[in-house]
């Protein structure tokens, strides 16, 4: 799968609130679905399953089996790497104008 592939996967996945908000909770650590159906009890269970197949097909969330239990666990790597392709540069490009517009106003 290309790199543009994967980006457009992790942007539809981010694109979504409640996605963003299940990547929220698994930040600190890592829960079941049980878990997160109960999190996201306004949700039925269908639709919690539907949103973290998204996840992970963005390879934002992996997904461990213990027994019957299914662990989803947060992989940063795909936001990581959307950062450093999109975000720092442009953020770099900003400092560079500020720095540049501190110095006309002190100058």
């Amino acid at each position: 799968m290309s790199s543009e592939l994967k980006e457009d996967l992790v942007f539809k996945a981010l694109a979504h609130p409640r996605r963003r908000a299940m990547l929220d909770r698994l930040k600190d650590e890592a829960q079941t679905t049980g878990m997160l159906c109960e999190a996201f009890a306004e949700m039925d269970r269908c639709t919690v399953m539907q949103h973290l197949k998204v996840l992970e097909e963005a390879e934002l969330v992996i997904v461990r089996r213990e027994g019957r239990e299914r662990w989803n666990h947060l992989n940063a790597l795909p936001i990581k790497r959307i950062h450093d392709r999109w975000i720092s540069g442009y953020a770099a490009h900003a400092v560079t104008i500020l720095d540049k517009l501190k110095a006309d106003l002190e100058g």
